[in-house]
């Protein structure tokens, strides 16, 4: 899309009202996935795998059948047979099949006429395991004598003499990196870890569910993609697509964590069994034992640099684990890691190596965060060494229109630079820093995403309208969706009612991640409203009797133009719709494609860090997020992105981290052990939004919701390392192990 189709000028784009679900919410009308209930309906109960890797010998269902009360149990006998690929590694997480593969991995469940009832069925449910050798750590796990997880799983792109565990490879990047570092006047590499954190939504997992012998089902759970669940669902069940109607709940966060199925396959396949709706609810051990967590890494990372700043030369090997399955995301992380710069040689190597752990999931722009830690803190120690200002050496080398990425292509027009120089003229990166303070900078990025998309769009007679959607709502996007569309008609936001379709009433859409919503729900609601606009601007012309091209649409009007301008009175949206009935029958708009103009996202963070020497303990006096936004729809709830993203950052970077036992065991599968960060650990985070509009979207958007995430673990590493007078290299930066580095430090 041409950058001059795009309105330079906006009436309600960029406004900040009341969110339209916003009453709901808070009077707690709100409907969640927990709040679900069916006449007759059941409870279910999971059966979980104690041990981290052991074969299944015998299930003995008997006594949990014959207790009073329990109407179904299912094992993995119950679900499809002769799935592959995709559908496979899907079901294998939703139920263990011959081998359970982590703590955790489902084996079981039994469903009863009480959530008690159910829990303690599932205690009777009789399981002999033959426990295996385990391996829960990335680098062990590619170690010539690490146990084989699960044979034939790697692809074809694996080199050659590669341990089984590794079951995909990828390499990128243009230029000569040995030339490069040689040009170097300083070259540092250095090896750095992350561990696997998780999403930290406040609501579990949640489903009702309903499926009959004649195969036509109902679903209603907490998602971020009910066309994903409908698809995974149905395959699992064996049952055609079309039959398995669901439904999306609000969501009590997601963060990427929602964009799988887990519990809900399991809850279908008890209601066929039991001919009766199913209800399930995780518990939060749950959650943390078997839902997708982020990947844990095992990073190198070489950069060379002139005196100057400029950087000659990078490269990165990256190792990532995502649980016993397929699929950790070593790509985005290789993709994600230079991207922020202009570099002549680069090479970056990813490795997804399986474990046994919880199969992984996205955790707001999977991947990027830990390559933009291992990246980052190499060039702070560069700056540090040749006594360079960080924002300089960024601006420098920042990647800019035409710039050809690390991973391939070249950009378009995107607001690194505008990020950068506005960090520089921020009043907090030059403001002084209290003593035993270190102050941290990091750049991020996230290539954003398109996605199939559908939306439709309903002109009520009083003029009013009605916008179907297909992306749930995760982040305010229903008033945003409001607002493009009430630009687009010219009529007023309170107007504008959105609602999140269900399967059965909408094309697919693909799941609400990538930052794609506002972006790509987006374009489909301008496109739909320009739809409806065209149709009344026809029945306008036919009318007044003149040609269709002889009217146009301002200000919620159809005002005649050209030869014809002042021969009649404008037409207001009310006007046209008011007897559309009796001019050619209802009035909507309809758009579905599958946008590729997402535009890349980049931000800048910086922040402060104070250092307890005595007991390593960290905290975060000040933090500034500036992040370009192409076009801030609802300003409010970018900003709200800009601080979450922040505020899971700082949890990730000092405190957050999945904690395995020489057993394989998770030890801290509550929020009591796993300490996500309170108010009382975050400052007030200040917010800068940049606006370099998007090309590809008609008002300039580009996604929001995940680069926010990319920059706080290195720019926190680099503050803390600062303040500590010690190179931290692996997260989280805990007291302990800040201690640790403080005492090998001398």
């Amino acid at each position: 899309m041409a950058l001059d189709d795009r309105k330079s000028e906006f009436t309600f784009v960029g406004t900040r009202p009341d969110r339209p679900d916003g009453l709901d919410k808070v009077t707690g009308r709100a409907k969640f996935g927990a709040d679900a209930v069916a006449p007759g309906m059941l409870f279910g109960a999971i059966v979980r795998s104690p041990h981290a890797h052991a074969r299944i010998v015998k299930i003995d269902t008997s006594k949990a059948e014959a207790m009073k009360g329990v109407k179904a149990v299912v094992t993995r006998a119950d679900f499809a047979t002769g799935l592959t690929g995709e559908f496979w590694n899907v079901q294998e997480n939703v139920m263990a099949g011959d081998t359970a593969l982590y703590d955790g991995h489902a084996v079981a469940a039994v469903a009863a006429n009480s959530a008690l009832d159910a829990r303690d069925a599932a205690k009777l449910i009789e399981i002999e395991y033959e426990v295996l050798p385990h391996v829960t750590d990335v680098d062990k796990a590619m170690e010539a004598d690490a146990p084989v997880i699960r044979e034939g799983t790697a692809d074809g792109s694996v080199p050659e003499g590669m341990h089984p565990n590794v079951v995909r490879y990828h390499e990128s990047g243009h230029g000569d990196v040995a030339a490069g570092f040689a040009a170097a006047d300083l070259v540092i590499e250095d090896s750095f870890k992350t561990e696997a954190t998780h999403q930290g939504y406040i609501e579990p997992h949640a489903c009702l569910a309903s499926l009959g012998a004649d195969g036509k089902g109902e679903l209603w759970c907490t998602t971020q993609g009910h066309w994903y669940a409908q698809k995974h669902c149905a395959a699992l069940l064996g049952i055609e697509t079309s039959q398995l109607r669901v439904t999306a709940s609000e969501i009590g966060g997601g963060f990427g964590g929602k964009t799988t199925v887990f519990i809900e396959p399991v809850a279908l396949a008890l209601s066929r069994k039991a001919n009766r709706p199913v209800k399930m609810v995780m518990s939060r051990s749950e959650v943390l034992r078997a839902t997708g967590p982020t990947s844990s890494t095992s990073m190198d990372v070489k950069i060379g640099m002139k005196k100057d700043g400029t950087i000659t030369a990078a490269e990165g090997i990256f190792r990532l684990q995502g649980g016993a399955f397929p699929g950790a995301p070593m790509e985005f992380t290789a993709m994600c890691a230079f991207a922020p710069y202009a570099l002549e040689n680069v090479r970056q190597v990813g490795y997804d190596v399986i474990a046994n752990r919880p199969k992984q999931a996205a955790y707001r722009a999977p991947g990027s965060p830990m390559a933009a830690f291992a990246v980052e803190s190499v060039i702070d120690l560069l700056c540090q060494e040749l006594g360079l200002d960080p924002v300089e050496v960024r601006l420098k080398n920042a990647s800019k229109k035409g710039t050809k990425a690390s991973y391939g292509p070249r950009f378009d027009d995107i607001g690194l630079v505008e990020c950068l120089e506005a960090a520089r003229d921020h009043p907090h990166y030059s403001a002084p820093l209290e003593p035993g303070q270190g102050r941290g900078i990091s750049c991020g990025f996230w290539f954003n995403h398109g996605g199939e998309t559908s939306v439709s769009l309903a002109l009520s007679e009083d003029g009013t309208v009605q916008v179907s959607v297909g992306t749930p709502d995760i982040g305010g996007s229903r008033a945003s969706m409001a607002l493009m569309a009430s630009e687009t008609l010219g009529i007023p936001y309170e107007n504008i009612r959105v609602t999140i379709a269900d399967t059965a009433t909408l094309g697919y859409n693909d799941v609400s991640h990538g930052s794609r919503v506002t972006y790509a729900s987006g374009l489909a609601t301008i496109k739909a409203a320009q739809a409806a606009i065209a149709e009344m601007c026809k029945r306008a012309a036919a009318k007044w009797g003149i040609p269709e091209d002889a009217v146009k649409w301002e200000d919620g009007c159809a005002v005649p133009s050209g030869p014809n301008a002042g021969d009649f009175e404008p037409l207001a949206m009310a006007d046209i719709t008011a007897d559309m009935g009796a001019t050619g029958g209802p009035i909507s708009g309809h758009f579905e494609a599958t946008p590729e103009g997402a535009g890349v996202s980049f931000g800048v963070h910086i922040v402060d860090a104070q250092v307890d020497p005595e007991t390593g303990k960290t905290s975060i006096p000040r933090y500034t997020v500036i992040q370009d936004a192409g076009k801030a729809i609802h300003p409010a709830y970018v900003e709200g992105q800009y601080q979450g993203g922040a505020a899971q950052g700082i949890g990730w970077a000092l405190n957050e981290e999945y904690i395995y036992g020489e057993d394989g065991r998770l030890q801290n599968a509550v929020f009591l052990d796993y300490r996500i960060p309170v108010a009382s650990d975050l400052p007030m985070i200040d917010t800068v939004i940049v606006e370099v509009p998007n090309p590809g979207h008609p008002y300039g958007v580009r996604g929001v919701g995940e680069t926010g995430i990319v920059p706080p673990l290195a720019a926190i590493a680099n503050a803390v390392s600062r303040a500590a007078g010690v190179r931290m290299f692996e997260l989280p930066m805990s007291p302990p192990r800040i201690l640790a580095a403080l005492k090998a430090d001398g």
